[in-house]
C-alpha cells in the first residue's frame, strides 16, 4: 500500500501496528446470550428492559407526555446537496479555504491555494464546533481536524505533495478556526472578516502544558527542554466548552503525522500503544519539521493527544493543553457542574476497543472565582461496565496502574485503563450529558474487531455488556446514570438507547432495536449532543455505499431522538462521502450550526459549489422557515 492511499486513521493504525488474531467463538457466545440474555433484550430496545421501566422515569421522562418534534421525518437519499425537513432552510456560512481577513487571498479551484494563503483562511475538515456570546458578538470556534490529501494536492499529478510549501500548505489546513459571525439584513450568517477575534491556530501555535504531565520528562524535547511549551494542536475532533466561557478542542488521531526516514525504526511500546510508528499518514510533516521525525525527536508524540482549552475572546492568549484529562485519541469533552460544584468530564478514547473515561475535579465552580486549577487538579477514571447493567468507575492512579506519578499516568492513560481492566469498548465517540436529567450518552459508532481481535494493548474484546454484536458493523448508543443523580459517584446503571442496523436486511440483532425501522435507520453513530429542550442529536461518520449490508442507509446524516420514548427521525442528510459532524446553537437559538466535513473524500461531490468545484467542508446554518426556535 503506498503511503497516500487514503485509507481510515483505524485501519492505518491497524497496518503499521498489526493486532493479533483471536477468536474464541464459545467464550464470545456465552458472554453476549448468557446472564440475563442481554442480546436478547437490547434488540427489544423499546421494551421496559431496555429503556427504562415507567416505575423508574427520569425527570425529563415524567415531563416528555407527547412528541416534542418540530419536523416530519425526511427520507434517506445519495444526493450531492444537503437536505432538510419541509420548513427548514439550510445555507453555507462558511467553507474551507474562505478569507478571514480583508487581505486573505480567496480560494483557488485550480491550485488549491498555497501554505501562506492557507494560514489566513478558513482551515479544512471541519469537525466539533461551538458558539459563544461575548457582548454584543457571536464567536465561533471550530475544529479543523484533518484534510484529504488528494484533495489539498489535487492540483498535482499523482494527488501527492511535491514540495515543501504543499507540506506546509497541508500542515496550515489543520488546527483551529476562530471567528466572528454576523447576520445580514437577510438574515444569512457569515464570517466577519477583519474581526479582531479571528484567529487560526494551527500545529505550529505556541501552547502551555499544564497539569500533572507538565515538565515531566517524557514531555522534554531538544526545543523545550523544560517540556512546559508544547507547540500546535491538529487532528481535533469533537469539543467541549466551559461554563466560564472556553473552548474545549480534543486531539485524536495525533500519531499519524509522525514519521522516520529510516522505515526499520522502532518506536518503544509506548509509542506503539498510541499508534506511533515510523510510518505516518502521507502528510509528510518530518520533512520540513524534525518535530515529527520521530528517531530525532522521541518524546514530541507524548506531548500531543490532550484535550486544549482556547478562550475566544482572547485572541492572543496560548492555548492550554490539559495533561490531568489524560493523554489518549480523545473524541470530545462534554462537561458537566455536579450538583457540589465540582467540575465532571466525560471524555471517549476513539479507537477500536479502547476505553470510556471521567475526570472530577477537586475544586468548585464558582461563577467569577478562579476556574484555572478546575481542569488542572482532579481524579481520572475509566469505566467498567458489567453486563448485568451496572458499573464502575476505576480511579487511574500511581497505586491503581503501578506507576511511578501521575504524570506517566496521564501521559500512559491508555495503558493505565488496561492495567485496571476497564471495558474495551467499541470506539466510544461522543459524550453528551442530558441538560434536563442525570443521564450520559456515547455514541459506541462501530468495531469490526468485537470479538475477533484484542485491542491495541492486547486486551480482550468479548462480545457483550454495551458492546453485544460480534463485528460490529452498525454502531449503538449507551446510556448510564450516576448513582444517585451524583455524577461524582463512582456507581452507574446503564442500557442501550438504541442499537443502529439494516432492519431491511436482517432479522436477527443486526437489524437493529425496535427503535430502528426502514424508515429512520442508519450506522456509526459518532456525534451526539443534546439541545436546550432535551432532544438527543445522532450524527452520523458510516458506509454511505448504500449497499450491501447498508442498503437504503443513504449518504450520512444526522436525526433527533427522543431520550423518553425511544424515537428516532432522520432530520437532515449531507451530500456525497461527507460526515455530518459539529452542532451548536446560536444564543438565540434560532439558528442550529452543523459541520459537512470531508464532502467528495472519494472524489464523487462537487458540493457545496457545484458544477466541477473543489469540493469543501463547510458550516451550515439551518432555520425554520417561521424564524422559530430550533434547540
Amino acid at each position: 500500500m503506498e503511503k497516500n492511499e487514503e485509507i481510515s486513521f483505524d485501519d492505518f493504525d491497524e497496518l503499521v501496528n498489526p493486532k493479533p488474531e483471536e477468536n474464541d467463538f464459545d467464550r464470545i457466545l456465552e458472554v453476549a446470550l448468557t446472564r440475563r440474555g442481554l442480546l436478547k433484550s437490547v434488540v427489544a430496545v423499546g421494551s421496559l428492559a431496555a429503556l427504562g421501566s415507567a416505575a423508574t422515569l427520569t425527570p425529563s421522562e415524567a415531563i416528555a407526555a407527547t412528541n416534542r418534534f418540530a419536523f416530519d421525518a425526511i427520507d434517506a437519499n445519495t444526493l450531492d446537496d444537503i437536505t432538510v425537513p419541509a420548513g427548514y432552510s439550510a445555507q453555507v456560512v462558511t467553507r474551507w479555504g474562505d478569507p478571514l481577513w480583508s487581505d486573505s487571498i480567496e480560494f483557488n479551484h485550480a491550485t488549491r491555494g498555497s501554505a501562506e494563503s492557507q494560514a489566513r483562511t478558513f482551515g479544512d475538515n471541519i469537525d466539533g464546533m461551538e458558539v459563544f456570546a461575548h457582548g454584543d458578538k457571536t464567536l465561533m470556534v471550530v475544529n479543523n481536524e484533518y484534510t484529504n490529501r488528494t484533495t489539498i494536492w489535487g492540483n498535482r499529478a499523482e494527488g501527492k505533495f511535491e514540495t515543501d510549501d504543499d507540506i506546509l500548505k497541508g500542515k496550515m489546513a489543520h488546527g483551529l478556526t476562530v471567528v466572528e459571525i454576523a447576520q445580514s439584513d437577510d438574515g444569512e450568517w457569515g464570517v466577519v472578516v477583519d474581526s479582531p477575534y479571528n484567529r487560526r491556530v494551527t500545529p505550529d501555535t505556541a501552547m502551555e502544558m499544564t497539569g500533572p504531565a507538565a515538565g515531566h520528562d517524557l514531555l522534554k524535547t531538544e526545543a523545550d527542554p523544560e517540556g512546559k511549551t508544547p507547540l500546535g494542536t491538529y487532528n481535533n475532533c469533537g469539543n467541549g466548552s466551559t461554563p466560564w466561557g472556553t473552548y474545549l478542542a480534543c486531539e485524536e488521531n495525533f500519531n499519524g503525522y509522525f514519521s522516520a526516514a529510516d522505515e526499520a525504526h522502532e518506536v518503544s511500546p509506548e509509542l506503539q500503544r498510541y499508534g506511533v510508528s515510523a510510518s505516518d499518514w502521507g502528510y509528510g510533516w518530518a520533512k520540513i519539521d524534525d518535530r515529527f521525525e520521530v528517531s530525532k525527536s522521541p518524546n514530541e508524540p507524548n506531548r500531543h493527544g490532550y484535550v486544549v482549552e482556547i478562550d475566544p475572546r482572547l485572541p492572543d492568549s496560548a492555548p492550554k493543553k490539559r495533561s490531568a484529562l489524560g493523554r489518549f485519541k480523545h473524541e470530545n469533552a462534554e462537561l458537566v457542574v455536579n450538583n457540589d460544584g465540582r467540575v465532571v468530564v466525560y471524555m471517549g478514547d476513539d479507537e477500536r476497543g479502547e476505553f470510556l473515561y471521567r475526570y472530577v475535579s477537586n475544586g468548585v465552580f464558582a461563577p467569577g472565582g478562579e476556574t484555572d486549577s478546575l481542569l488542572e487538579d482532579g481524579k481520572l477514571y475509566a469505566a467498567k461496565f458489567a453486563d448485568t447493567g451496572e458499573g464502575e468507575w476505576l480511579e487511574l492512579n500511581p497505586e491503581t496502574s503501578g506507576m511511578a506519578s501521575m504524570a506517566e499516568v496521564c501521559i500512559h492513560a491508555r495503558i493505565a485503563a488496561s492495567t485496571v481492566g476497564a471495558t474495551t469498548m467499541d470506539r466510544p465517540e461522543w459524550v453528551t450529558a442530558n441538560p434536563n436529567a442525570p443521564e450520559v450518552y456515547c455514541a459506541l459508532t462501530n468495531n469490526k474487531n468485537r470479538g475477533i481481535k484484542p485491542n491495541a494493548g492486547g486486551d480482550e474484546t468479548p462480545a457483550g455488556g454495551p458492546n453485544p454484536r460480534e463485528e460490529n458493523l452498525y454502531g449503538q448508543v449507551v446510556r448510564w446514570r450516576p448513582n444517585g443523580g451524583d455524577h461524582t459517584s463512582n456507581e452507574f446503571s446503564w442500557d442501550l438507547y438504541v442499537m443502529a442496523g439494516n432492519p431491511k436486511i436482517h432479522s436477527d440483532a443486526n437489524a437493529g432495536s425496535e427503535n430502528i425501522s426502514e424508515a429512520n435507520m442508519f450506522n456509526s453513530p459518532d456525534g451526539l449532543k443534546f439541545d436546550s429542550n432535551g432532544v438527543l442529536w445522532i450524527q452520523t461518520d458510516g458506509n454511505y455505499t448504500n449497499a450491501e449490508a447498508f442498503e437504503g442507509h443513504g449518504n450520512n446524516q444526522m436525526l433527533a431522538g427522543d431520550p423518553v420514548t425511544g424515537e428516532i427521525r432522520r432530520f437532515l442528510v449531507g451530500p456525497n462521502e461527507c460526515e455530518v459532524t459539529g452542532l451548536t446553537w446560536s444564543p438565540d437559538k434560532r439558528t442550529m450550526f452543523v459541520g459537512i466535513q470531508h464532502p467528495g473524500e472519494k472524489g464523487n461531490s462537487h458540493w457545496p459549489e457545484g458544477g466541477d468545484a473543489v469540493p469543501r467542508s463547510a458550516v451550515l446554518a439551518i432555520k425554520r422557515d417561521d424564524g422559530g426556535l430550533v434547540g
